[in-house]
């Protein structure tokens, strides 16, 4: 029979360095984590934790035995919340950053639905492009798409979308009609994120760094300057929505197309994620795992 007494405790120990601060986390007694600890420790045949007066660290043994149970730990945690994600009372502030068309125009209605599965739960959304600090801003998770910075955090696939150069037939009436990706830099360009533009071509992922007169971060200011003739743009289909369906925008260079631009879902580590979030998330995975533009 295994028994799993202690491993929470020794867990929270490993994770904040103390048997106190331990204790508070998990809302119990110092000499109950100590207890709890010294006997999976008797159980083991091994000590896990090496303990001075001032400071508590993880021995070798310990180190491989908290990789391999927090991991154990965590995904029961997930398996749990999932089970019961409908009879969970959520409470507290769910604070996500996001950011684009996509964001206001299908992950926002997500969250919102989330939301009115639980009562208790208030929803924060900041919309926004930049890079947040997670334990700063107490944001919980953030929604982005293309590629993503090497880093520590978490990135969940959410949906992949394709890139699609367009334009006003009133601008390609005046200006022409580019054929092949490197002919936009000698036309006026709408930027958004950045001034470079990938295509995909037979010989592989092609570069063209575009420019214009107008930048920002807006899809839809982006897409109101495209529909008035003041350039091209480049941005994922299901952006485009209706201007593509009315005819005010063309679409243009279709073969070159970027394809499978993934928007993620990404935070800090998922040891800390609240059950909210951790909730949200699957929730969302969930909602958009048959998605398509």
């Amino acid at each position: 029979m295994i028994s799993f007494q202690g491993i929470t405790e020794f867990i929270a120990v490993a994770e904040t360095q103390g048997f106190s601060a331990a204790a508070r986390r998990l809302g119990v007694s110092t000499s109950h984590v100590s207890r709890r600890v010294a006997a999976l420790e008797s159980s083991l045949g091994t000590a896990l934790l090496a303990r001075t007066t001032r400071s508590v660290r993880l021995t070798e043994a310990g180190h491989q035995y908290y990789l391999r149970c927090a991991d154990l730990m965590h995904g029961l945690q997930e398996a749990n919340e999932r089970v019961s994600s409908e009879q969970v009372s959520l409470s507290g502030t769910l604070r996500v950053s996001a950011a684009g068309e996509f964001a206001e125009e299908f992950i926002a209605p997500a969250l919102i639905e989330f939301m009115a599965m639980h009562p208790n739960l208030a929803l924060e959304i900041d919309f926004n492009s930049r890079m947040v600090n997670f334990v700063e801003e107490g944001i919980d998770f953030s929604i982005r798409y293309g590629r993503l910075a090497d880093s520590d955090l978490v990135a969940r696939k959410l949906v992949s979308r394709n890139l699609i150069a367009a334009a006003s037939p009133a601008y390609l009436a005046k200006y022409g009609t580019p054929l092949q990706p490197q002919q936009l830099r000698e036309h006026q360009c709408l930027i958004t994120n950045n001034d470079i533009w990938l295509f995909n071509t037979e010989s592989g992922q092609l570069e063209v760094k575009v420019k214009g007169k107008l930048k920002t971060n807006s899809t839809r200011a982006i897409i109101k300057a495209c529909q008035a003739g003041l350039g091209i743009t480049y941005m994922p289909v299901s952006s485009l929505g209706n201007a593509l369906k009315d005819g005010s925008l063309q679409t243009i260079l279709e073969p070159y197309g970027s394809r499978d631009i993934t928007t993620w879902i990404v935070y800090a580590n998922r040891k800390y994620l609240p059950t909210r979030a951790r909730l949200a998330v699957h929730f969302l995975l969930q909602h958009f795992k048959d998605w398509r533009e």
